[in-house]
């Protein structure tokens, strides 16, 4: 079972940010466990079938990616969200399909480590290397608090289909 708190270890700016985006990914792997191979594929809602288990944790770890790699640190993106088009913005989610839903857990909480520790050496009110749509750079505090909202709505994305799928709620 994942074990998970959303109280930080000391008070700091910084720790407390960690803490909460720490919570909220893991309440994203715990909404996943125990969940069969093949619900963790299906979509319980009709009129949404990207909308599964595999679907929201491969957006997860996308959305993460895009806005630490590439807007925070300015590298290339090397990932389905670069393929988003308007026929089919959510690639990322429509692949997962292919992919057993432990391996897209795995990649995402070593993803989510390896990010924790290169953003350790960044000042919080460092600028993204990229702007954002408007044109503006974002620094390095609204990048976690936007990663924690993302999470934490997915979340209840999460908590809604594992519901419908298997009846399973309380996670």
């Amino acid at each position: 079972m994942t074990r998970r708190t959303d109280t930080p270890p000391t008070w700091d700016e910084r720790t407390q940010l960690n803490t909460f985006l720490d919570y909220a990914r893991d309440t994203a792997r715990a909404k996943c466990e125990g969940v069969s191979p093949e619900d963790a594929r299906r979509s319980p809602l009709p009129d949404s079938p990207l909308m599964t288990l595999c679907g929201l944790i491969s957006h997860l770890r996308w959305v993460e990616h895009w806005w630490v790699h590439v807007v925070f640190l300015g590298q290339e993106d090397g990932g389905p969200l670069a393929e988003a088009t308007e026929e089919d913005p959510d690639p990322e989610m429509r692949t997962a399909v292919d992919v057993p839903l432990p391996q897209l857990l795995a990649e995402y909480e070593e993803q989510s480590a390896r990010y924790r520790e290169l953003l350790a050496d960044h000042d919080l009110d460092a600028k993204a290397k990229r702007p954002i749509r408007d044109g503006r750079y974002v620094d390095l505090r609204w990048v976690y608090l936007h990663l924690i909202e993302e999470t934490s709505r997915h979340n209840g994305h999460l908590d809604v289909v594992r519901e419908l799928l298997d009846g399973r709620t309380g996670v």
